[in-house]
């Protein structure tokens, strides 16, 4: 595979420590050079991974590369924080093409690679609107066999440990029964897995076989989220 060759990861996590260090556009403007070079390599990674993807998810096959990349600078209209760019590089691939949950991307196949070179690899919807989470709440209770299956998944199981409860309410979310079938997975804000390892030291050439794995053990979630009927 191409992306494998181009793919320097410690190139990408030197430079992504010095813009933590340095997170100004000065800075920035006199590394766009080897900003440029890094974004490319990530975007071949990303397009190679869509293709293997795709062997197994083949909805995801239109997926724009370009648009699963998420851009570096910072929106910074609401936020205190004005530090003008992340410190990561990141993307995520949908069916739809459309990666923030309030665009209506839906279920995601998502990573990131941070300065410290920890790689973070995710499956699933984080975080969706009001109107996604309550149809996917209604989707649990629908198909609380099909949910119940999913959970028991050894794959995912293995690779990813249960679904995140990041944000989970205490009690539960209005119109839903407190004897409700996976009533504890109602309350959950995210229908999502994730899993960490640092990558720094890691022989480029592997990782993205270990990407495209890692997703196919996430697939299942993936294709159950897909079953959800959309919002009234």
């Amino acid at each position: 595979m191409p992306t494998a060759a181009l793919m320097h990861i410690r190139d990408l996590t030197q430079f992504l420590s010095e813009l933590s260090e340095n997170n100004n556009r000065a800075w920035f403007v006199m590394n766009k050079p080897r900003y440029d070079i890094l974004r490319a390599e990530f975007l071949e990674l990303v397009t190679g991974l869509i293709a293997d993807i795709s062997r197994f998810d083949p909805t995801v096959a239109g997926c724009n590369p370009k648009k699963a990349l998420f851009r570096i600078n910072r929106d910074m209209r609401f936020s205190a924080d004005k530090r003008p760019y992340k410190t990561t590089f990141s993307a995520a691939i949908t069916a739809s093409g459309l990666k923030k949950p309030s665009q209506g991307g839906g279920p995601a196949y998502y990573f990131q690679i941070d300065a410290s070179g920890m790689l973070l690899v995710a499956g699933g919807e984080y975080m969706p609107p009001a109107d996604r989470l309550r149809a996917i709440r209604r989707h649990v209770i629908a198909d609380a066999s099909g949910f119940g299956k999913l959970l028991k998944n050894k794959r995912l199981i293995e690779t990813f440990g249960s679904l995140r409860e990041e944000g989970k309410l205490t009690r539960p979310p209005k119109g839903f029964d407190a004897d409700a079938p996976h009533i504890e997975y109602i309350k959950m804000k995210s229908f999502i897995v994730w899993t960490e390892r640092n990558v720094r030291d890691r022989i480029p050439t592997h990782l993205p076989k270990d990407l495209a794995a890692q997703f196919k053990d996430a697939y299942p979630l993936v294709s159950w989220l897909r079953q959800v009927a959309k919002p009234d």
